[in-house]
């Protein structure tokens, strides 16, 4: 840690709490960033950091990813995916094709790629073939699909999205009356896209601090500092502790993008359910690149459990904060990096893998 990292630690240690402060950090990178570096370590025994809904591959809908497979499988499409969503499992029978990454093995072609220009790229490379990007992701993977629609992309490139907005989850979790935190630190890379007043209702409406931070230790740690100081005094402000990089009005040139090619609508997140206005879909305009609309829907209502996490696996609630990652029933015993069972153990930004690259190898009940 950083001189000002430690003087920062040194102002939290200061605060006098008589019960426990639970911050919730909305952003799979800042849990990625605050178990690798060891901050809960560091912090007063009386503040807890709670994970919250930031892994958009764990929350992707379990259909999606079945539909994706089936593209790759029955109509013979290039399937393109960010890497992390090729080993994420789905609810089939034992036996059958589970991931992408099995799709791939069983002969399909199916490519993982780092951003949407590689698609571009893969599509005008081979434009005697249908390419269907599978685009899974929040708002700062789902501004550069925009960009893609609107500078224009080959005829034969398909897009099967699942993007999702961040704030509405949080929205959810706070209008249960029961969000189970105190505080909350939002995003800094979703901010530099839509803007760090996005998170204002988290202050206006519900009356809980709240602060922007990036992914190194000295912004977060100014971050919990911020929404602990305000716990204290009773002020309620959105504090930008991103200010290099997080700007008032997010990213003018990609919202620019994304209001001319996306519509906001309602979606599933997986195993949680339908959150309204938290998912995006392609304009009518571009219904020529919908791989929903250009394909069969290959969803069979003999599948059980579709859309809900694998049997035993706990992933919804640590995605909602309601659990700790290794309190899961199946956390370390059938459910590892290796052998996944659910989402959260395949994501570099799910909670449950996060804690297993940080050392934590056994269930809390073991």
């Amino acid at each position: 840690m950083t001189d000002t990292s430690h003087a920062w630690l040194d102002r939290i240690h200061a605060f006098d709490f008589d019960r426990t402060v639970k911050i919730m950090n909305v952003c799979g990178g800042h849990e990625r960033s605050i178990t690798h570096s060891g901050l809960r370590g560091a912090l007063p025994e009386w503040l807890e950091l709670i994970p919250g809904p930031g892994c958009p591959v764990c929350v992707c809908p379990e259909e999606d990813i079945y539909q994706a497979i089936q593209l790759a499988l029955q109509d013979r499409v290039i399937l393109v995916a960010y890497g992390d969503m090729l080993r994420v499992p789905v609810n089939v029978p034992k036996g059958t094709v589970r991931t992408l990454a099995e799709a791939q093995a069983a002969g399909a072609d199916v490519r993982p790629i780092a951003s949407p220009t590689e698609a571009r790229l893969i599509a005008q490379a081979n434009p005697g073939r249908q390419v269907v990007f599978f685009a899974a992701g929040f708002e700062t993977t789902t501004a550069p699909v925009a960009a893609l629609l609107a500078e224009g992309i080959p005829d034969n490139l398909f897009i099967l999205l699942s993007g999702r907005l961040t704030w509405p989850a949080v929205a959810m979790l706070l209008d249960s009356g029961s969000p189970g935190f105190d505080a909350l630190v939002a995003p800094g890379h979703v901010s530099t896209v839509m803007g760090p007043e996005e998170w204002s209702f988290v202050v206006e409406t519900h009356n809980i601090p709240a602060a922007v931070a990036g992914f190194g230790t000295e912004s977060l740690l100014a971050a919990f500092y911020s929404v602990l100081r305000q716990l204290k005094s009773g002020e309620r402000f959105l504090d930008n502790c991103y200010l290099e990089v997080a700007h008032p009005g997010g990213n003018p040139t990609a919202l620019r993008m994304m209001a001319a090619t996306l519509d906001v609508v309602d979606a599933n997140w997986r195993g949680i359910g339908t959150i309204a206005r938290s998912g995006y879909a392609l304009k009518p305009a571009f219904a020529q690149h919908d791989a929903r609309l250009r394909f069969a829907d290959h969803s069979a209502p003999e599948r059980r459990r579709a859309g809900q996490m694998p049997p035993g696996c706990d992933c919804a609630n640590v995605v909602l904060g309601k659990i700790y990652p290794n309190q899961c029933r199946i956390y370390g015993r059938a459910c590892t990096p290796r052998h996944p069972i659910g989402p959260c153990m395949v994501s570099d930004e799910g909670a449950c893998r996060i804690w297993w690259a940080g050392g934590v190898r056994v269930a809390a009940d073991a």
